[in-house]
C-alpha cells in the first residue's frame, strides 16, 4: 500500500499539459482533475510550454510529439540539456504509434509513452506511476543533499578540531620558549597573506596558515638551559638547538591528517636556506617546499621585530633591510620581494595581532 504522505504528494503534484490542439489540452486537464489531480496547467504553444517547464514549477509534463515551432523531441532535448534544480518528469502523449517515434522520445529523455486514444484508467495510472517515481527521486536527492551537508559539517568539525590541537601544541612550545604571546598568530597570518600573493590557492594558503604554528614544536625537546639562554649560544649548544627541526618532524610524523603532514614539512624545512647552507638537510632553492620557504620569511620578520631573551626588537626598516640583504642566500628572493611589496598589508596584520605591551623598537647592534 502506498505511503499516505507520498499519496498526498502525488495528488498535490503540478502537471503541465503541452499539445497544439486546445481540445486535447482541455480534455486531458479535465480527466486529470476528475481523477484527483487538480493542479494542472495547459498550453497549446510549445514555446510557452518549454518556458513553463524550465521554470521548475512542475513535477510532470504531458507532451505531444508533433507540434509546430518546437516538436516533442526537441522540447525534451532542450529541457534535459538545462541544469535545472528540479527537472520535471516527461510523459509523451501522442497518436504516433511507429517505433521510431517511441525510440526518439525515450532516447531524448521521456519517462513513459501513452498512445492516443487511451483509456482513462491508463492515463491516470501512468500519470500516477510517473509522479510516484518523480517524487521518490526528489526525496532521494534531498536526502543525499542533506547527507552531503552533514558530511561537510562533520569534515569542518574535524578540521577545526585538528587546528585547535595544533594551536594547543604550539602554545605548549611557546610557553617553554618564552616568546612574545602573539608571535605564532602573527607569523601564521603573514604566511597566509604571503601564500596568496605567491599565487597559491586559498585552500593551500589556509593550510599553510593552520600548519605554521607548529614550525617550532621541536623546541619542546631542547633543554631549558639552551632554549632560554640569554646571549649567544656556543658551538655545541647551537648544534643541539638545531636539532629542534628534526625533533619537530619526528613529533609530527606518521599522522593521518594532511594538515599535520604539512606541519611536519614546515617544521623540517623552515630553517633550510635558499643557498643550501641551512639545516637539517641542506636543501637548496626550490627543493625546499614552498610552505617551508613561506614560513621562513614570515618567521624571520616577526622574530626580528619582536623582543627575545637574546635580543631586543628590531625596527621594521632594519628587519626589512636584513631580509633584503639575505634574499637569495638565506631566503627565497621572490618571496622576500613579495613580502617587501606587501609590507603595508603585513603591518596592518601585525597591528591586529600585536602584543599587549608592544616592545620598544631599537636598531640592531
Amino acid at each position: 500500500m502506498i505511503d499516505i504522505a507520498l499519496d498526498r504528494s502525488i495528488q498535490a503534484a503540478r502537471i503541465l499539459v503541452v499539445d497544439d490542439l486546445a481540445t486535447n489540452v482541455e480534455m486531458v486537464a479535465g480527466l486529470l482533475d476528475v481523477g484527483g489531480f487538480p493542479n494542472v496547467t495547459g498550453t497549446t504553444d510549445s514555446r510557452e510550454g518549454l518556458a513553463l517547464a524550465e521554470s521548475g514549477a512542475y513535477d510532470l509534463v504531458l507532451l505531444d510529439m508533433r507540434m509546430p515551432e518546437i516538436d516533442g523531441a526537441e522540447f525534451i532535448r532542450h529541457l534535459r540539456a538545462r541544469d535545472l534544480r528540479q527537472q520535471p518528469a516527461i510523459v509523451v502523449l501522442t497518436a504516433q504509434t511507429d517505433t521510431e517515434t517511441r525510440r526518439t522520445a525515450l532516447q531524448a529523455g521521456a519517462r513513459d509513452f501513452i498512445i492516443k486514444p487511451f483509456k482513462i484508467w491508463e492515463l491516470l495510472q501512468r500519470v500516477r506511476n510517473a509522479l510516484e517515481i518523480q517524487i521518490l527521486y526528489r526525496q532521494a536527492q534531498e536526502f543525499n543533499n542533506a547527507l552531503e551537508m552533514r558530511v561537510e559539517e562533520r569534515t569542518q568539525e574535524l578540521h577545526e578540531t585538528r587546528v585547535d590541537v595544533i594551536r594547543r601544541l604550539a602554545a605548549a612550545a611557546e610557553f617553554r620558549d618564552n616568546e612574545t604571546g602573539q608571535h605564532i598568530a602573527r607569523m601564521s597570518v603573514f604566511a597566509h597573506h604571503l601564500a596568496l600573493k605567491a599565487g597559491l590557492p586559498e585552500s593551500e594558503a589556509r593550510s599553510i596558515r593552520d600548519a605554521a604554528p607548529l614550525h617550532d614544536i621541536g623546541k619542546i625537546g631542547i633543554p631549558d638551559a639552551i632554549l632560554l639562554k640569554r646571549g649567544k649560544l656556543d658551538g655545541s649548544e647551537w648544534e643541539i638547538m638545531k636539532r629542534h627541526a628534526e625533533i619537530g618532524g619526528e613529533i609530527l610524523a606518521g599522522g593521518a591528517s594532511p594538515l599535520l603532514d604539512l606541519a611536519r614539512v614546515v617544521a623540517l624545512t623552515h630553517h633550510e636556506k635558499w643557498d643550501g647552507t641551512g639545516y637539517p638537510h641542506g636543501l637548496k632553492g626550490e627543493a625546499i617546499p614552498i610552505a617551508g620557504r613561506i614560513v621562513a620569511v614570515s618567521d624571520v620578520f616577526d622574530a626580528l621585530t619582536s623582543d627575545r631573551p637574546y635580543k631586543p626588537a628590531w625596527a621594521v626598516s632594519d628587519a626589512i633591510a636584513f631580509m633584503l640583504d639575505n634574499s637569495g642566500n638565506h631566503l627565497d628572493p621572490t618571496l622576500v620581494g613579495l613580502f617587501h611589496r606587501e609590507l603595508p598589508a603585513i603591518l596592518e596584520l601585525r597591528e591586529r595581532f600585536r602584543d599587549e605591551a608592544p616592545a620598544k623598537q631599537v636598531p640592531p647592534s
